[in-house]
């Protein structure tokens, strides 16, 4: 019993070596640091780098920098990088290249241009030694971006800017390390430049062009494989790490850049990002913040009075450095002063290529330990300054952005919408539920609402039971997504009867359903499951064929014809397919006249997209054909949305009868979208007191007679070859029983 007692207490020896204990201890402080520090009004970040430092082997030394430590530091540190590239708006990235450049050329440049003379003529260091200190001033890692990522402005064109600016700077300071060791060991030569320009050439190729292409083909072959993708972002992103390192590069450039080749492929809303953000956010990256504060030794203020002189004033240069870029980046593109602030906050912070540079440069005995343990406390201050700083200026943006949204844009009820799923099959496309996500307006509180209808029989009870079983898979899969879905199964003698009804208690404002299969000829004239629930309502319907995920297709065209900018639910449409394109980051392209087109520009003022919007001119819509004659410009990976309208509405045309028809024969591999924008109030009058109004004395409509003809000439073009072969058999029949008739009469 005493042994197995000493044993138990040895379990608990400082610094702890139980996977088990380190792992818990590590949780534990993940988990309450940040609701601590937060009574304090202290960010969590800081919270997390300052428990790093009381439980590091240089205060309580409870835990040391063991093997397993470095692992998940390091995974946190990529993690953040990986994020970065992720979150990145593409769209808005191109726009604002040449800012992103001038920054990093900016945060490179004056830090160094302050530093080295700091080192070289006031602490008489040597020009090597100068260099290599001035270029950890340049140096910043993106300690605070999990902040502006809380905050909803990732996609901010600030922090656009200051990420590309990072990677730029910190792949430019780690080229010049990499000469600046050459150069003391004398290894700069011809063969030194051509390795390091090879090496580049190969590491972009493989990340840039062979990463994405593979990702594609692996999430289109196994795309129910839900874990297996995010195992295989995993997989991607630390062999683009390794990729870096074998070029020469820190491993931070390349989770950057494999974040940057998969960004097209996971949108933001997908069920694979929020995994990926969820981990990240949970596990790994404060796990990074833990290990940076554990590097931190507060002795060494005391042991070396040099050692904390040389560090203040390093952190004076240092910040200065980063504040000056951000003021020249600030007062060149016009900016407010709370961006200033985010861009200084956001740059300020220094951690892994610091500390890396800071080791390597003490390994070669280029910088000396005063310099090291400096540098160690410069990284604990900016740290702090940096997520301090971050966190004041995001709140402030993300006040002027919505003291700056037009009132007309929630005017329209988007932030309480509501979405409705009817279920006309066996059970509802995922497909059709990730679409629904993107386009759902993100300050709605309002769930996704899944409905399906079971007749009114005998069986009806039984029926609705079953129902929800089978639907409740789907309750799961919108929770990948952070989304709450609400499943209605309701009774009804009639399906559409039973949706129009629910969309009357649901108060939905936007309808998405599955593209129905059409099995023969009776149900497309008498059953036509579409033209029955778009009728039911005269609310927003999309109608949904997506033949392949959501992050694989690279355009949307939308056909938009004469006098849809006269339809109640035109600006409703506009936004939901801007916010796909956004999400999705791919191009819009628009086929309308000269008049939609000017609607659809002001539509989008109110809910910019980012991404790039193009406009064709379509100038004859009165046949089908002449838009089927475009077909040439449509591609494999193109999402087709037409705007056709409800009968009796303005823009209503006759062939539009026949467009979902047409659509699905001469496009049957492309994805498309049906959508029918809500009509004003006279259709939803009729609607309301649907018992009140007379029937049509006609059930068969001269649409339905259009479609009846249009079926019979078809019918007959195929049937055209056979009676003609039976007419030629019958001619030849007839004129030899003529011949046999003359030849027996002769006899």
């Amino acid at each position: 019993m005493e042994s197995y007692y000493h044993q138990f207490l040895e379990e608990f020896h400082l610094p702890l070596t139980n996977p088990v204990l380190v792992f818990s201890l590590v949780l534990f402080v993940i988990l309450l640091a940040p609701i601590v520090f937060k009574r304090f009004n202290i960010p969590g970040t800081v919270g997390l780098i300052l428990s790093g430092v009381l439980i590091g082997p240089h205060s309580l030394n409870l835990l040391e920098k063991s093997s397993a430590v470095e692992l998940f530091s390091t995974i946190g540190l990529l993690y953040i990088l990986f994020i970065a590239g992720l979150e990145l708006d593409v769209n808005e990235f191109k726009k604002s290249r040449y800012k992103s450049a001038l920054f990093g050329f900016l945060t490179f440049s004056i830090p160094i241009a302050i530093g080295y003379p700091f080192c070289r003529y006031l602490l008489n260091y040597s020009i090597g030694t100068s260099l290599l200190t001035a270029s950890m001033f340049a140096t910043h890692t993106l300690v605070a971006y999990p902040i502006v990522s809380r905050m909803g402005i990732a996609k901010n064109q600030t922090v656009a800017i200051t990420v590309a600016g990072t990677i730029l700077s910190d792949t430019a300071v780690l080229i010049l390390l990499a000469v600046i060791i050459g150069y003391s060991r004398g290894d700069i030569n011809h063969e030194f430049w051509l390795h390091l320009g090879l090496a580049l050439s190969l590491f972009s190729a493989i990340v840039f062009i062979v990463l994405p292409s593979i990702a594609r083909w692996f999430f289109t072959k196994l795309e129910n494989e839900k874990h297996a993708h995010y195992i295989f972002v995993l997989a991607a992103v630390f062999f683009s790490a390794f990729l870096a390192k074998a070029a020469g590069l820190e491993p931070i450039v390349g989770a950057f850049a494999a974040g940057l080749a998969l960004n097209a492929l996971i949108p933001g809303s997908s069920a694979l990002m929020n995994r990926i953000e969820f981990i990240g956010n949970s596990l790994f990256i404060p796990f990074f913040l833990i290990s940076v504060g554990m590097l931190v030794d507060l002795r060494v203020i005391a042991s070396s009075p040099m050692a904390l002189l040389i560090a203040l004033l390093m952190i004076v240069v240092a910040l200065a450095g980063k504040w000056l870029a951000a003021f020249f980046t600030q007062k060149i593109f016009g900016y407010s002063a709370s961006h200033r602030r985010l861009i200084f906050g956001l740059s300020s912070s220094r951690a892994a290529a610091t500390i890396a540079i800071a080791l390597v440069g003490y390994r070669v005995r280029i910088l000396d330990l005063n310099i090291l343990n400096a540098i160690i406390i410069l990284i604990l201050v900016t740290c702090i300054v940096g997520s301090l700083v971050t966190e004041k200026a995001a709140k402030e943006i993300v006040l002027e952005e919505s003291d700056a949204t037009p009132e007309n844009e929630s005017a329209e009820g988007d932030a309480d919408e509501q979405i409705l799923l009817p279920i006309a099959e066996a059970k509802p496309s995922e497909r059709v539920l990730e679409l629904a996500v993107m386009i759902r307006e993100k300050r709605s509180a309002n769930p996704l609402t899944l409905l399906t209808v079971v007749p009114n029989d005998q069986a009806a009870e039984l029926n609705l039971k079953k129902a929800r079983k089978e639907l409740a898979p789907a309750v799961d899969f919108a929770a990948s997504f952070d989304t709450r879905l609400n499943i209605v199964a309701t009774i009804d003698y009639n399906i559409c009867s039973g949706i129009g009804r629910t969309v009357k208690e649901s108060q939905s404002d936007l309808i998405v359903f599955d593209w129905p299969h059409r099995q023969g000829f009776i149900d497309r004239m008498i059953n036509d499951a579409t033209e029955s629930i778009v009728g039911c309502t005269c609310k927003t319907t999309m109608i949904c064929h997506l033949t392949r995920p959501l992050a694989l297709h690279r355009r949307i065209v939308v056909i938009c014809p004469p006098f849809a900018e006269k339809e109640k639910g035109f600006g409703q449409w506009v936004r939901k397919m801007s916010r796909l394109s956004r999400e999705l980051s791919v191009p819009l392209l628009l086929h309308c006249d000269r008049k939609s087109r000017s609607a659809i520009s002001d539509a989008l003022k109110t809910a910019p997209s980012g991404s790039p919007v193009l406009y064709e001119a379509f100038r004859n819509f009165r046949e089908w054909e002449e838009i089927s004659k475009q077909k040439l410009q449509f591609r494999d990976d193109d999402i087709i949305a037409f705007v056709s309208a409800r009968r009796d509405s303005i823009s209503y045309r006759a062939f539009f009868d026949f467009v979902p028809d047409r659509i699905e024969k001469h496009f049957q591999n492309i994805s498309k979208i049906m959508i029918y924008p809500a009509q004003f109030d006279s259709a939803c009058i009729e609607e309301g007191y649907a018992d009140m109004v007379a029937p049509k004395p006609f059930p068969f409509g001269a649409s339905t007679i259009r479609k009846i003809g249009e079926e019979v000439s078809v019918f007959i073009k195929k049937n055209r070859l056979q009676i003609r072969k039976k007419l030629r058999k019958t001619r030849q029949r007839s004129q030899k029983n003529l011949e046999n008739g003359g030849k027996s009469h002769k006899m």
